[in-house]
């Protein structure tokens, strides 16, 4: 465990943007750290889901809708950041990749963490009173799944399906801000992306194999051993049946299937390149915000373009 943790070594190695985080003073900076600002990838994965539902039930041209969802999206997946290291800094300790996290570390007290918490969850309310009722309703809904997830890689080898349940809450969140039919189709986005999610984090999970086996953490990776470019193919694979179902299901039409091809074969790619090893995981991991954007053209078209 290290004991040894100074500011300057506060960049875990999937830090972006560093230089300008770099530039706050030192207590924003934990700050910006604890809600991963430094990340960006994690709020993008969060927020392609709210606009999938938003495109795939006719939401063409309500970009101000998606805009707020962003800005939900920033909010709340650093309040979840933030409550996940409150609830996991002893174990962050004993992990390489987190031990310099900033409440693992103790530059930031858990006092000021819980109260940063709270702002980043008055945000989250400005943005869900821009909702009509039954979205709020929704997004709501969310708050119980999302504050049991840190401890599912306490109890189940597969903590990824549980944050593949919440990561793909927004897709919920913007089909019924939009449109309160067709709740197959909407059964059937929210399942293929909670499939991708496991997919994608489950690649993540690599790079945390050796040290989550010390520590007595459990993960889709390691319960996968040796064969995780299998299991990913699978989780993938489902996802975009599932996505094909309620595309044809909405359209009706094989045109419609096509706009799927795209996201396809970038998810084809990703897979084929796996290295057991997990040296590529971080950059296959972040190659999903590309992936977000294909799924979210292709329910442009198929919402919006009047196949």
């Amino acid at each position: 465990m290290k004991s040894d943790i100074v500011p300057d070594s506060e960049h875990v190695p999937d830090s972006e943007y560093g230089g300008l985080v770099t530039l706050l003073p030192q207590r924003a900076r934990d700050l910006a750290l604890l809600a991963r600002f430094d990340r960006p990838i994690g709020w993008w994965l969060l927020f392609w889901p709210c606009a999938w539902g938003v495109l795939l039930a006719g939401g063409e041209g309500r970009w101000g809708l998606i805009a707020w969802l962003l800005l939900g999206s920033i909010a709340m997946r650093g309040a979840g950041c933030v409550y996940n290291d409150l609830v996991d800094a002893d174990i962050d300790r004993q992990v390489a990749r987190t031990a310099s996290r900033p409440v693992a570390s103790g530059r930031v007290s858990k006092r000021v963490a819980w109260a940063w918490l709270l702002v980043l969850c008055l945000v989250g309310l400005v943005v869900l009173l821009q909702l009509r009722w039954q979205a709020q309703v929704v997004a709501l809904a969310s708050v119980l799944p999302v504050a049991a997830y840190p401890f599912m890689k306490r109890i189940t080898w597969w903590p990824q399906v549980w944050l593949g349940l919440v990561f793909s809450w927004g897709a919920l969140v913007g089909w019924v801000e939009l449109s309160g039919d067709a709740l197959a189709v909407l059964a059937l986005l929210y399942l293929g992306s909670i499939c991708w999610v496991v997919g994608y984090d489950t690649v993540y999970a690599m790079q945390d194999r050796e040290d989550d086996a010390l520590v007595g953490i459990r993960s889709s990776a390691l319960r996968m051993g040796g064969k995780v470019r299998t299991g990913v193919a699978l989780f993938y694979g489902a996802a975009l049946a599932s996505w094909a179902v309620g595309f044809w299901l909405l359209r009706g039409e094989w045109l419609a299937l096509l706009a799927l091809v795209p996201m396809a074969l970038h998810l084809a790619w990703q897979t084929g390149a796996i290295r057991e090893d997990g040296e590529n995981a971080l950059a296959l991991f972040r190659s999903n915000r590309f992936a977000g954007l294909l799924m979210a053209l292709a329910c442009w078209v198929v919402g919006n373009a009047g196949l």
